[in-house]
């Protein structure tokens, strides 16, 4: 396929308006396997088998919208700045959040034209950095609870909260982390932009990282970035209802949601309502620092109105989509 003043037109006259939409969550160590290092070769090769998946849903016509997260780059970015000299100065959590969504954005777009092309499917593909309103007021800027950055030595990490004002945090026996806010995502700045262009039949790639967190300023209504981690799943909850998305899935490490997880009574769930979902969440079977905020993300989408939600692995993909394989979940009936 040429790029010639032809195909500039990619939907071949097509009317993608009327398709279902999909909103895909993807985690940031979909880009970066156990055991690598994170290096470009490896982001661009992961994103390419990523992105073979994904376009299932277009070839079973489906618009498609797509989220990451960023933990493991981020996390490099924050090492580099800690190694760095005095002479470069260093960008706060919100610009790191911008600079990951542009890269991983980058790569995953040039991952899609690339297998489009392959197919000769027509559409095109573009990354939106993505800004999310947070409530000043949330309670989370209060309790900062989500470890970012290096492990540091006790002393090292102890200095900076008396210097910087940090919050911190013994890490598992591995050492001390700085700990940020993690308020709950209230709208997406661009939503209508995503919405607009997805409905016009491009991928769009958004909400990388859960999105730049900015609030409102009190007195000047100016938008203003801080320094937060937004949960992407939630941001991805979010947006694929104002996007109007009739399918949600989450891809994760494992195939499918178990109840009762790592007991002798657990069990892999297969189609589970809105009502029984909540009735599971509220007796305790998903941790909070594992499946618990795919579950939250989950149930707010359907308690906003979404129609289907979906959670596996990538390699379980294909079925799922069929109904053969994953967890699969809708609103109240």
């Amino acid at each position: 396929m040429s790029d010639s003043v032809s195909t500039l037109n990619p939907h071949r006259g097509e009317d993608h308006r009327e398709r279902p939409i999909a909103l895909v969550a993807v985690g940031g160590h979909a880009f970066m396997e156990k055991g690598e290092k994170g290096t470009i070769q490896e982001h661009e090769r992961n994103a390419k088998g990523l992105c073979e998946k994904l376009l299932l849903l277009i070839e079973r016509g489906y618009q498609l919208a797509i989220t990451h997260g960023n933990g493991p780059q981020v996390g490099n970015l924050l090492l580099q700045q800690e190694t760095a000299t005095a002479d470069v100065p260093q960008m706060p959590l919100d610009v790191l959040v911008a600079q990951t969504e542009g890269w991983l954005g980058y790569v995953m777009q040039q991952a899609l034209l690339n297998e489009l092309r392959s197919r000769d499917i027509r559409r095109y593909v573009v990354t939106v950095v993505t800004q999310v309103v947070v409530d000043i007021d949330d309670p989370a800027f209060q309790d900062p609870t989500k470890p970012i950055g290096p492990f540091l030595e006790e002393s090292v990490a102890k200095e900076r909260q008396s210097r910087l004002g940090w919050s911190i945090r013994e890490d598992s026996g591995r050492g001390w982390r700085r700990l940020v806010p993690s308020p709950r995502p209230e709208r997406v700045i661009q939503r209508l932009t995503i919405r607009d262009s997805v409905r016009e039949g491009h991928i769009v790639l958004a909400g990388g990282g859960g999105g730049i967190p900015i609030v409102v300023d009190k007195e000047t209504r100016a938008y203003k970035g801080v320094e937060a981690v937004i949960d992407k799943d939630l941001t991805s909850a979010v947006l694929a209802r104002e996007i109007g998305a009739e399918l949600f899935i989450i891809l994760t490490n494992v195939p499918q949601v178990y109840a009762g997880f790592g007991t002798d009574a657990q069990r892999g769930l297969g189609a589970v309502t809105l009502r029984e979902l909540e009735a599971l969440i509220d007796e305790g079977h998903f941790p909070p620092g594992s499946m618990g905020p795919k579950v939250d993300a989950v149930a707010e989408y359907l308690r906003q109105g979404g129609a289907r939600a979906l959670i596996t692995d990538a390699a379980s993909l294909d079925h799922a989509i069929e109904g053969r394989a994953g967890t699969h979940f809708i609103g109240r009936i």
